[in-house]
């Protein structure tokens, strides 16, 4: 597939259709090296894209996007834009919020019905287990997708809708693989939070009462990103397999040659 070569920005764009876009290149590793630039890039969805967004994207040489939406994400949202010489690969993945009938409550439902489901701390109750969900029980897609960045998948982008609980874990995981630093990976992870990136609220109620003091408290664990939700999925490693290495040699089925080849993919050589 035709691919353009990567021009790396000065200065991370702000693009008008896509939120949460960033390169994750410059996290340092454990062993004093840093990410590549240009090689592993996040955001949320990409289907409301603009003709300018997509211009930009296409300068990014991307060889693979991973979309990490269900069917009922693409129903709402759309399918990404086509980005030319691109290969678009859709690895469904867990929706932190339970997908279509939770996230009509989140738009339509009445304070009531949203206190009864997110209040007194089980919105963030319910985001903490889900990430715990995804390690458990996603090992398979993980999997896929470290061994195709791996092979010929870089420059890749991921995404899911917001790109920051889905795509959150897929980089953090894929980060924890080339041996970056976890206060590195929360640092990043965190940046979802800054306004220019977060997930805007819909409510099909535009009005103030709509979306008042309340009903923004309690919708606000489902569109933040919080340190606690990654150490939750951090502790699961440990808790399941003991360990980040066998979480990636016995959860994913790493070989020391597939994480060797990461590492040449994604991080800059030793000095």
């Amino acid at each position: 597939m035709t691919q353009q070569t990567p021009q790396i920005p000065s200065t991370e764009p702000e693009l008008s259709g896509v939120r949460n876009f960033r390169d994750v290149g410059g996290l340092p590793t454990v062993d004093g090296r840093r990410l590549r630039h240009g090689r592993l890039f996040r955001s949320g969805h990409l289907a409301h894209a603009t003709e300018q967004d997509a211009a930009f994207l296409a300068t990014l040489g991307l060889h693979t996007i991973f979309d990490f939406r269900n069917a009922a994400d693409q129903r709402l949202e759309g399918p990404d834009v086509d980005l030319p010489g691109v290969r678009n690969v859709n690895i469904p993945l867990t929706d932190p919020a339970d997908g279509a009938e939770f996230w009509k409550m989140v738009r339509d439902g009445d304070i009531n019905q949203l206190r009864s489901v997110l209040s007194d701390g089980r919105g963030a109750d319910r985001m903490a287990r889900s990430y715990r969900t995804i390690i458990r029980e996603r090992t398979a897609e993980h999997s896929r997708v470290l061994h195709a960045l791996a092979e010929d998948s870089v420059p890749a982008l991921m995404h899911c809708a917001a790109g920051k609980d889905r795509a959150g874990l897929s980089i953090a995981v894929s980060l924890l693989a080339v041996g970056v630093e976890r206060e590195a990976i929360e640092a990043d992870y965190l940046k979802s939070n800054d306004p220019h990136r977060r997930y805007k609220m819909h409510r099909s109620d535009t009005s103030a009462a709509g979306l008042n003091a309340e009903i923004v408290e309690l919708l606000n664990p489902l569109f933040d990103a919080r340190a606690s939700y990654l150490h939750a999925a951090f502790d699961t490693i440990e808790e399941t397999w003991g360990s980040t290495d066998r979480y990636l040699t016995e959860g994913l089925g790493l070989t020391e040659e597939t994480r060797e080849r990461l590492k040449d993919r994604l991080v800059e050589d030793a000095a």
